[in-house]
């Protein structure tokens, strides 16, 4: 897909972290980009940079994605391209006793469904609604109407001790990816997940130093956090390259997580 010809992006969880990266890198490209987040303050002075737009959006609200997508859609068209970086993080044990009291407690219920909700029902609901946007489209080369990466993470497949909730989340974008494609394939629009590793975001740079040094050991190489800069990297060759579809790749510098 070509997309230095003005081709409009949706990305959600746009005001920071991956998402943040992943915009500026479509909006240098020649792209008109949508920023959805939550944090107004952030998304709209980053819109602004961008000359981009920002859309006050909750992926876990139905009406929220929708006023989204229209608002996006009024001001710059229809969108060919969705990235999906929305998403939240969680540390609980499914269940555990007190090291003080020995009271003995289990994962709070609603804050597992909040993840879920947030991580994969809340992508889903963005792909499906920007899939019958996408439908609307003229067909480009190859009969290409759209392409869309989703975000996943190495959690999914190293989960470590207190993650149930997020892995199941990110699991179970994985597990979505591909039905998704095949739904989609005879209507020219792609869709491919990344599994990001251990990278330099707001969430991860609030992890307490000793955490952060345990985890930059288990990295094979190179010996550092990622820079959200390769992530739109490689999101990036996910959208120009047509023959990339229905796959899930781990972008990790070749860590593999330990229990804890």
């Amino acid at each position: 897909m070509d997309i230095t010809n003005g081709t409009v992006a949706v990305v959600t969880g746009g005001a920071s972290g991956l998402g943040a990266a992943t915009a500026r890198a479509r909006a240098a490209r020649g792209a008109r980009v949508a920023i959805f987040d939550r944090n107004k303050e952030l998304g709209t002075a980053l819109a602004a940079e961008i000359g981009g737009i920002f859309c006050n959006v909750d992926v876990t609200d139905d009406a929220s994605v929708d006023a989204g997508f229209a608002r996006a859609r009024a001001a710059q068209g229809q969108e060919r391209i969705l990235i999906c970086c929305a998403g939240v993080g969680n540390a609980h044990r499914t269940a555990n006793r007190s090291r003080t009291d020995s009271t003995i407690r289990h994962f709070p219920m609603d804050i597992f469904d909040l993840v879920i909700q947030v991580n994969l029902v809340g992508t889903f609901r963005c792909v499906a609604k920007s899939a019958a946007g996408m439908l609307t489209l003229d067909e480009a080369e190859d009969g290409e109407r759209g392409a869309m990466v989703l975000t996943a993470s190495i959690a999914a497949e190293d989960g470590q001790m207190g993650q149930a909730a997020y892995s199941a989340s990110k699991g179970g974008i994985i597990g979505m990816t591909l039905p998704i494609a095949r739904d989609l394939m005879s209507e020219g629009i792609r869709v491919n997940t990344i599994l990001p590793g251990i990278f330099d975001t707001p969430l991860m740079n609030a992890t307490p130093d000793a955490v952060k040094n345990a985890l930059t050991a288990s990295i094979a190489f190179p010996k550092r956090f990622g820079k959200p800069e390769e992530y739109a990297r490689l999101a990036m060759s996910m959208i120009e390259t047509a023959y990339f579809n229905g796959e899930d790749v781990r972008l990790d510098g070749g860590i593999r997580m330990q229990p804890r």
